[in-house]
């Protein structure tokens, strides 16, 4: 083999075999793929301040409210799923799970029954039966109760911690990283809009400050009359109230009627047939698809941001691609000159003096820096 081109493959070789994973990034200037691994066991404080130690990665999962199996299936983790309430049968495949929801609430037997390693509970399930929950724990059942989500950022973290909790760590990351990034996105794309005023409406019920669907209302570039009004949480409003307030726009989920009443009929959304009827499981439930619904009242009010939104998304997931194929570049460079430095090592033994001699004469080593340099730039421009 020509002896130049031994020097040229070791001098590649060198380069890119030796480059730890934060300089490999830089070819891409992106962080490489983290990829999160679970451990057990895990000890966490819950939302009632009990500490909560899961033993083993569970592997039979209770879920006592929609929101929480909307979550595991997000995470990839329906199988893991063995029990859900009645109100999660719009999920695929939840109907052939244990139903644990009871004609008076949760139905602790069915619960006990299914032997899950693991009971998640959303802070609104634990509020209204605390004693039932108080039941499962006596059973030696591992009970992780949930504080009420008040944004799409609490959202994005609880997800992160079901997947930490369920031994789906990089599932949960991955899908709290993407609703972080749209969040961002959407924010980003209605900078210096105006931004009408607008009213959750269901059976006479209003989102208030502290709600995640204020949150999904703000984020998709409404003002949230009720808020504005100091109501909290989830509160009656009454129709004296509709009529100061005047909405914009009324944002109502599809098992909801639309309010129809001489206030609610007044007001300007009503009048300009502003409605936005969204999916309830998307707008009523804090979980990975309460996104979903920020992106449809983003679409409704404003469709120039939307367009600008669903641009910056396709972009952000270009970049993923990008980043994902410089990673195999440098990692498939690595084995290749790897295989390169095999194949030449009988050459480079034969000629260890010639090789040796040369390796020391004056400039070799700015030879292979320039190599690298080279090999480096490539790769970025391919990128």
């Amino acid at each position: 083999m020509n002896r130049q081109l031994v020097v040229a493959l070791l001098a590649f070789a060198t380069v890119f075999a030796g480059v730890p994973a934060p300089a490999a990034a830089a070819v891409g200037q992106a962080a490489p793929h983290q990829t999160a691994t679970c451990t057990f066991p895990v000890t966490v404080t819950d939302a009632t301040g009990t500490d909560v130690t899961i033993a083993e990665d569970p592997e039979r999962v209770v879920t006592t409210n929609p929101s929480a199996a909307q979550t595991m299936w997000e995470l990839g983790a329906r199988d893991e799923v063995v029990g859900v309430s009645q109100y999660a049968t719009y999920l695929d495949g939840a109907a052939e799970k244990g139903n644990v929801s009871g004609s008076g609430g949760l139905n602790v037997e069915a619960v006990i029954g299914l032997e899950p390693d693991l009971v998640l509970v959303p802070n609104s399930s634990y509020n209204a039966e605390p004693d039932r929950i108080e039941q499962l724990r006596s059973a030696d059942i591992s009970v992780v109760v949930f504080e009420s989500g008040k944004s799409l950022d609490a959202v994005a973290d609880k997800t992160e911690r079901v997947g930490r909790m369920t031994g789906n760590c990089e599932a949960g990351v991955e899908r709290a990283a993407e609703m972080r990034e749209s969040i961002r996105h959407m924010r980003q794309a209605l900078d210096g809009a105006e931004r009408p005023v607008g009213l959750n409406s269901f059976f006479g019920y209003s989102s208030g400050s502290g709600t995640f669907i204020s949150d999904i209302m703000t984020t998709a570039g409404l003002r949230n009359g009720a808020a504005e009004a100091n109501l909290t949480g989830f509160a009656q409003i009454n129709e004296e109230l509709v009529v100061e307030m005047n909405p914009e726009y009324i944002v109502v989920p599809d098992h909801a009627p639309v309010p129809s009443s001489p206030a609610y009929n007044s007001t300007t959304a009503m009048q300009e047939g502003n409605v936005i009827v969204i999916e309830a499981h998307k707008l009523q439930q804090p979980a990975p698809r309460a996104i979903e619904a920020s992106e449809v009242i983003l679409e409704a009010v404003h469709p120039d941001a939307y367009e600008r939104y669903r641009q910056l998304e396709t972009e952000s997931a270009t970049e993923s691609d990008s980043t994902a194929t410089a990673t195999t570049t440098v990692a498939d460079a690595t084995a290749t000159a790897a295989t390169a430095t095999d194949a030449t090592e009988a050459t480079a033994t034969a000629e260890s003096s010639e090789s040796t001699t040369e390796s020391d004469a004056p400039g070799f080593g700015a030879v292979v820096g320039l190599a690298a340099v080279g090999a480096v730039a490539l790769l970025a421009r391919r990128r």
